[in-house]
């Protein structure tokens, strides 16, 4: 694929011949997958990271087999320390990071009164602060380059909280929120900060395996295809300076909202 305009010109603000990286918090089978492989095709090398390093071996070597260029890195997204000896890890040893998403889930449901404190504590932790380091780390090291991408991928709870998700939806707000920050402050410095609203069930195995009656849909286009996902996270890359999209919403055609 010919290099979108957003692309050029970030080629042509580097002087360095160093590799452009796509960095992938929280790189899973489906979505998180897909975005790896899909900014791999573009030539960028790939670092995804997963709490338990040998869980990304599949993902990893898949992108291999294909041609491009990854990287498996575990890593807890939730530890200071090792977010920011992962970045430093990438800018020293791999390239230049070019763009970050952060796609780290913690969807869990429970009545209020069965919600403990670790519970709540976790899952803000997972989707909540550790988006807050990758924020900070991504600023950090695409700062005096000022050109990169920060996606943040968000829920329907991101928007409006439902019964028995106190927990999630509460993370998910507050990610909604440092995104909004994060846009405001680094888009002056020509880093485009951008939400995603993912409203609706992913095919994945999970929702196959629990939500037979959702799955069903899926020859429908009822469902979200991770790829198809990927395919705007690619977009949002692409776009020129003069024309950056904050928020997207991605549903399916079915969906209500």
């Amino acid at each position: 694929m010919a290099q979108q305009s957003g692309l050029s010109a970030e080629s042509a603000g580097s002087a360095s011949s160093r590799a452009r990286v796509a960095v992938i918090i929280g790189a899973g089978d489906a979505t998180g997958g897909a975005i790896a492989r899909r900014f791999a095709r573009e030539g960028l090398a790939v670092v995804v990271t997963r709490r338990h390093e040998d869980a990304l071996i599949p993902l990893v070597q898949s992108i291999r087999d294909a041609g491009g260029v990854a990287h498996g890195i575990g890593c807890d997204a939730r530890d200071e320390g090792a977010m920011v000896g992962l970045f430093d890890r990438i800018e020293r040893d791999i390239g230049d990071v070019a763009v970050v998403v952060f796609n780290i889930g913690a969807n869990v449901r429970h009545p209020i009164t069965e919600t403990t404190a670790r519970v709540y504590r976790k899952v803000w932790e997972m989707a909540a602060f550790a988006g807050f380091l990758t924020g900070r780390e991504a600023a950090r090291v695409m700062g005096p380059r000022q050109q990169g991408t920060l996606i943040f991928t968000g829920a329907t709870a991101s928007l409006r909280g439902s019964a028995g998700f106190a927990a999630f939806a509460g993370a998910k707000f507050a990610l909604r929120a440092l995104a909004q920050s994060l846009a405001r402050e680094l888009g002056p410095q020509g880093i485009h900060v951008a939400h995603t609203v993912i409203d609706g069930a992913i095919d994945t195995d999970f929702i196959r395996d629990n939500f037979p009656e959702r799955y069903a849909l899926k020859e429908q286009g009822g469902i979200l295809n991770p790829e198809h996902i990927a395919e705007q996270y690619w977009r949002l890359h692409c776009q020129p300076r003069d024309c950056w999209t904050h928020e997207l919403d991605l549903r399916p055609w079915l969906e209500t909202f």
